[in-house]
């Protein structure tokens, strides 16, 4: 009598796991699918914005894209800007470079306060509009290109685990099944 009521009380137990392994792996799938979906959302939004703003990068011996100056950007020459990936390396390597070059490395804020102060300096006041509007892309290719891409590029991991811890969850449901059902010992 004992081994049959240890046995019952094992099949209960059996039973209570396979049931919440069950609600797990329709879960985890569940979450893998939103996953995904953000994912597959999130790279098509980023590449097809990239892509309408026809941003290119200079072709190969431009000569404002040269090979000592940009070394490591030589690989994008005359590509459209179109990849989180590319988008990060035009607004860092390519405009950043560039931004650089325009008040003495000085960054829009700085310049910004400076031609308050003299207003009729028409050399600040034009590099006050280049820095500004160079860094506003720069930002924007930054957040919304390579940033929501990277989430996306997340998003695909997270939906790649789920999808497997939620196979492993029903593996394990349909062992504890058959451990319940499949027996009668």
């Amino acid at each position: 009598m004992g081994k049959l009521l240890k046995r019952s009380q094992e099949r209960s137990i059996d039973q209570v796991f396979g049931i919440l392994a069950t609600i797990a792996a329709f879960a985890l799938i569940a979450i893998g699918g939103l996953a995904w979906w953000a994912h597959s959302f999130t790279t098509e939004m980023v590449q097809g914005e990239l892509a309408a703003q026809k941003i290119y990068f200079p072709e190969a011996g431009a000569p404002n894209f040269s090979a000592e100056d940009y070394p490591d950007l030589q690989k994008y020459a005359g590509q459209l800007v179109d990849t989180p990936d590319e988008a990060k390396a035009y607004a860092n390597g390519y405009i950043g470079r560039h931004l650089k070059k325009v008040a003495g490395g000085k960054v829009y804020s700085e310049v910004s306060a400076e031609s308050m102060k003299d207003p009729t300096n028409e050399k600040l006041q034009a590099q006050k509009t280049t820095l500004f509007q160079g860094e506003t892309l720069r930002g924007m290719l930054l957040a919304n290109g390579y940033g929501f891409g990277t989430v996306g590029k997340i998003a695909k991991i997270a939906a790649i685990v789920a999808f497997v811890a939620g196979g492993f969850m029903i593996l394990l449901a349909l062992t504890l099944a058959k451990s319940v059902y499949g027996s009668s010992k």
